[in-house]
């Protein structure tokens, strides 16, 4: 059982987004029948190597492609018309069938927030606003704010719409998803940040629901190789790329999966235990012992013809 993840970095030393991006449908559509869970599918803007801004439109890519694969996408809310994010949605809910899932945060990168000219210190207040409003579009009620009318058609495949959970890595992400009655997908763990969450939901009259709370060196990019040291020579680069794009963004982050502080491939490899190249043993003994793996096939915008016999290595242990 493995998930993809794709962020869709396409920086000089990697392949063309266009490649990439047609590369990640296919993958999904391939990795459907043979184990695959579900692609995430995350978001951040400005970034010099073109990180994924749209998941809702590489979503519909995918669902466009598949039948069963969930879709589990990344939305920073305060970022979003949320008129516009409501139907957006709903009009996956239909693509998708029924298959996409949402996790919410509030974001954290200053160069972002003055992309939509919106205050960083607003994050909270606007999340907060805006996610009351959007649960209300998606039930199909008509919400008034601002004086500005809004309503959302179609509405959700279901009445219930779709699987919303709560992000982040600190006690407040925590206590948002509880009072909202989310479920809560951490990128990390602080301490106290289950028992922040349990609380928040009773106290706001909702049962605890799924929470899952990754702890920092959780295997985020995984990849299997015949030979390791050769798999390092070539697709190393990639993996640094990735982490020291991840670790520039969070210079201070102590607490969140993805993160390292490895400088250099020989660092990475060394010390890292997110970005891991396993060999063909060692990757069947983490599916045997029950392990659910994360794959980043694309992980630095390596191109597709180096990274598929990463991914069909692994999908052929089972």
């Amino acid at each position: 059982m493995f998930t993809l993840r794709f962020d869709m970095r396409a920086p000089s030393l990697g392949a063309p987004a266009t490649k990439l991006y047609a590369a990640a449908s296919e993958m999904s559509e391939w990795a459907e029948t043979r184990g695959c869970v579900a692609a995430v599918l995350c978001e951040h803007h400005c970034a010099d190597d073109g990180y994924l801004p749209s998941p809702l439109l590489l979503g519909s890519a995918i669902a466009a492609r598949t039948e069963q694969l969930m879709l589990n996408l990344v939305i920073i809310l305060p970022f979003y018309d949320v008129a516009r994010l409501a139907e957006d949605i709903s009009v996956l809910d239909h693509i998708s069938g029924g298959r996409a899932s949402y996790v919410f945060g509030i974001g954290y990168r200053q160069e972002e927030f003055d992309h939509f000219g919106l205050s960083l210190s607003d994050r909270g207040r606007l999340a907060d606003e805006k996610l009351g409003q959007l649960r209300r579009l998606l039930a199909g009620e008509e919400v008034v704010h601002e004086g500005r009318r809004m309503k959302v058609t179609p509405q959700p495949r279901n009445s219930d719409g779709p699987m919303m959970m709560w992000g982040g890595a600190s006690l407040a992400a925590a206590r948002r998803a509880g009072r909202n009655g989310l479920g809560l997908l951490a990128n990390g763990v602080v301490p106290g940040m289950k028992e922040a969450y349990e609380k928040a939901c009773r106290e706001s009259g909702y049962e605890p629901g799924l929470m899952v709370l990754p702890e920092r060196e959780t295997a985020t990019n995984v990849f299997v190789a015949e030979d390791v040291d050769a798999a390092w020579d070539e697709i190393g680069k990639y993996l640094l790329h990735d982490a020291l794009s991840y670790s520039e963004w969070n210079p201070d982050n102590t607490v969140s999966a993805n993160i390292t502080t490895a400088k250099t491939i020989d660092e990475l490899r060394a010390s890292s235990r997110t970005h891991i190249i396993l060999s063909v043993e060692e990757a069947a003994a983490r599916v045997a012992g029950g392990e659910v793996i994360n794959l980043s096939p694309l992980c630095g915008g390596m191109p597709p013809e180096i990274a598929w016999p990463y991914l069909k290595r692994f999908a052929d242990l089972g």
